[in-house]
């Protein structure tokens, strides 16, 4: 999941769409800073409400004898992954940008496809969603190290988010971790691949 750069000019399909400035922002942050901050932030947002249905997907579709560990863990993670979205959501708001939400502009805005697991057993579905967050985590990071020198406040909000981030990866990588704290999936390019990896180890 990459970050989104944006583009001198913008097209889109809704008519009340942010323009590339807004007409305001927070105080100390220039209209030009503050659209920069807002291009990072859409992406994010795009990331976040994509994890959270891939969550309740993988909760819906999980099997086998892992089942209902893996499917009561993931309820928490997708309310807590919710809670940043709207966290984010509201960021883009106070920085005078607007924030979309739509499924509309989520698929025409993001660059990865949809998850490509059904029904699977848990420890399969496991395996491609870490793969998920590897690439959820490494763009939030991404995004929390250019904000950095642009405003503080939504480096914050990024690195709170970071930190549920990870540790929700470390639970998912404690079902795909030998004893010896070797990952099944390592090496996986692709989220079928690391889920045939993890559910065959």
């Amino acid at each position: 999941m990459a970050i989104t750069e944006p583009t001198a000019e913008r097209t889109t399909d809704h008519p009340g769409r942010t323009p590339e400035y807004p007409d305001y922002t927070v105080p100390g942050l220039s209209t030009e800073d503050g659209a920069r901050v807002i291009a990072l932030l859409a992406s994010r947002l795009h990331a976040l409400n994509d994890l959270s249905l891939t969550l309740k997907h993988i909760h819906w579709n999980v099997v086998g004898p892992h089942f209902i560990a893996v499917h009561e863990m993931l309820d928490p993670q997708t309310e807590s992954v919710r809670e940043m979205a709207d966290a984010v959501a509201e960021r883009i708001s106070a920085l005078g940008g607007v924030p979309w939400g739509t499924p509309g502009t989520l698929v025409a805005e993001r660059d990865w496809q949809d998850y490509s697991v059904g029904r699977a057993d848990a420890i399969a579905h496991l395996g491609a969603l870490d793969l998920v967050l590897t690439g959820i985590v490494e763009d939030h990071r991404r995004a929390r190290a250019e904000v950095a020198s642009l405003d503080p406040v939504t480096e914050d909000l990024l690195l709170e988010q970071l930190r549920a981030l990870e540790k929700f990866q470390w639970f998912v990588r404690a079902h795909l971790e030998s004893c010896r704290g070797a990952l099944s999936t390592a090496g996986a390019r692709t989220e079928q691949q690391a889920a045939q990896e993890a559910a065959t180890r």
